[in-house]
Order: C-alpha cells, then sequence, then structure tokens
C-alpha cells in the first residue's frame, strides 16, 4: 500500500468541473457522460474502453537498474506522467487486479442495492416469455433470444421475413455438414471458406492488401 514514485514532466492542471462532477475527502465521482439510445459511436467507445486490457505493453518499460517504469496514456492533473516502482512492487499491484474467488465483479450500491426498499421500482421486470421461433424445451427461459432475433440485431439479416413476398418464414431444417454446405456455396459462386481472422487492432495499409494483394487467402471478390 506504500505510495510509489511519481515522474512529473508536465504543469499541473486543474480538471472540469461537470454538474454531475464532485470531489470530497480524496475521492472523485465523474458522471457527467450520458451514451443516448442510437449514439453508436459513443457505445462503441464504452465498449473498447470496458473491454481494454488492465495494461499496455508498449508503455510498460525496465530501467537498467532493474525498476519498472510505466507510461500514463493520460497525465494526471498534477503533471505525473509516469510511475516508477520496483518488480516486487509491480507484481503486489498486478495482484491486487485478480479478483477473489467467487466475488461479483459489479456491485450495486443506494437504491440499486439487493436489500434497498425502493429497488423494485426502479428495477425493470423480466419480460415474458416469448414462444416466437423457440424450440419447446426454451421456451420457458425469459431472457432467452431467438438466433433469429441476434442475427437481425446484430447483422440486420432478417430471417423472419421472405425478402420477396414480406411473408413469414418457417424453420425447415438445419444443415451442419461441411461438405454439404460448401457444395451448395459453391454452386451458388458464393466463397465457401470464412474469410481469415485479422488481429484485433491492424494497419490500415494491411486491410488494404488483404482485399487486393492475391498472395492472401480467399480474396474478396472485386
Amino acid at each position: 500500500g506504500k505510495k510509489v514514485m511519481h515522474i512529473r514532466t508536465l504543469e499541473a492542471q486543474e480538471s472540469g468541473k461537470g454538474q454531475r462532477c464532485v470531489e470530497s475527502n480524496g475521492f472523485s465521482l465523474h458522471a457527467d457522460v450520458s451514451c443516448a439510445r442510437g449514439e453508436r459511436k459513443k457505445l462503441e467507445r464504452l465498449c473498447r474502453y470496458i473491454a481494454r486490457p488492465p495494461i499496455a505493453h508498449e508503455r510498460l518499460k525496465l530501467t537498467d537498474c532493474g525498476q519498472v517504469v510505466y507510461e500514463l496514456k493520460t497525465p494526471y492533473r498534477d503533471g505525473t506522467t509516469h510511475v516508477v516502482m520496483s518488480p516486487l512492487e509491480w507484481m503486489q499491484r498486478l495482484a491486487a487486479l485478480v479478483p477473489r474467488p467467487r466475488l461479483h465483479l459489479i456491485r450495486y450500491h443506494g437504491i440499486l442495492a439487493p436489500n434497498a426498499k425502493w429497488r423494485a421500482q426502479v428495477v425493470p421486470k423480466p419480460k415474458e416469455p416469448t414462444t416466437e421461433l423457440c424450440e419447446p424445451e426454451y421456451e420457458a427461459k425469459q431472457n432467452y433470444i431467438p438466433w433469429a432475433k441476434l442475427l437481425k440485431r446484430v447483422f440486420a439479416l432478417d430471417l423472419e421475413h421472405c425478402p420477396t413476398c414480406n411473408g413469414p418464414l418457417k424453420l425447415i431444417a438445419v444443415i451442419e455438414q461441411a461438405a454439404v454446405i460448401e457444395k451448395i456455396l459453391s454452386h451458388l459462386n458464393l466463397n465457401a471458406h470464412p474469410p481469415p481472422r485479422l488481429p484485433a487492432r491492424y494497419d490500415p495499409e494491411d486491410e488494404a492488401d488483404r482485399y487486393w494483394n492475391p498472395a492472401y487467402p480467399n480474396p474478396a471478390v472485386h
């Protein structure tokens, strides 16, 4: 719990105050950022923030004397840009990030707490179970969402209505054999192999080479 060494290379700056921001007794609460429905850019930024790794390896260095130096992505308000600690202190702080077994990672306080008296008035009730495009064994599950609705929500593919007459579609059979699927797609002049997976982060030039370089497997049809 001992405070580690900070390297300050910038001047101290005052943080902007918002309508829903407060500081008290060494703690700060920032709740002035909101994401309305339909703001896909903000939602994507929020998802990237939640899914970010705890450590950026490109900003982590080891000095000649064996000290660990971590460069901050955003400087602190007091001008701190680097944090220096010993390898043992670094491992202690990494171990503190690992949650204990069977520990809830999300905790609710106040009116959203499990034993709050008014929790039932603010927490929405679960929806009634749906039987539309559901298998019989899944009809009793309230949180079950059919695959057709998931595909429509994620990929904008409507598998419930005919694209020609807009009539309802009925599931007849499911083909799972890879050889049969490849034969059908080849007969329809469609690519029977999925595109190669790309890394989480890539150079835009590599993306262009993927489509225009014949050396890549399964190049896109221009």
